[in-house]
């Protein structure tokens, strides 16, 4: 999820709360929080070990028909996979304001820093109990950037752009 990642603005002003372009007006949030994604774990192990035995079995088996070219693309192929699941294991949680409006639940930003995300749900819900305070500017400068995959039913996939504010756009690939 994480390509990259940019400073967007949430400020919080005349009973709104503005999260870069999307305006979420404090009256009609019925709920604040926060939502974690994590990579699971478990999973990157179990293909890990699954794609590794694999490549051991066919790479044998290679290495018993072709000789020692077979055998050095088998330790590359190996060599990559160790990577690829290194590269998995080490991606850090990426955290996310959750606003409840009119019944829909909308993802408004996403930061890989835990405190900023704390912080907006503390501020806005503060905002809601006060509605004519202070203008709050709040921002997060570890917003993450990238696509969300989202997943309905068996074997079914979708892209959605994610600009790092708002919800998330329909789209594929």
């Amino acid at each position: 999820m994480a390509d990259g990642n940019s400073t967007v603005q949430v400020r919080v002003q005349e009973g709104v709360v503005w999260v870069e372009g999307e305006a979420y007006p404090l009256r009609n949030i019925s709920h604040v929080g926060q939502r974690v994604l994590e990579v699971n774990k478990g999973a990157a192990w179990k293909q890990f070990i699954r794609r590794a035995l694999l490549c051991l079995v066919v790479g044998g088996i290679a290495t018993a028909i072709f000789g020692n070219v077979a055998a050095i693309i088998m330790v590359v192929v190996l060599g990559l996979l160790i990577w690829q699941l290194v590269q998995v294991i080490s991606r850090p949680p990426v955290y996310g304001l959750v606003l409840n409006t009119s019944g829909t639940q909308r993802d408004a930003v996403w930061s890989l820093d835990q405190s900023e995300i704390q912080n907006l749900v503390y501020e806005i819900t503060k905002a809601i109990g006060k509605p004519n305070s202070a203008p709050v500017t709040i921002n997060i400068k570890e917003a993450v950037m990238g696509d969300q995959i989202k997943q309905y039913g068996a074997g079914a996939i979708g892209v959605a752009q994610h600009s790092g504010s708002g919800d998330i756009r329909g789209g594929g690939r």
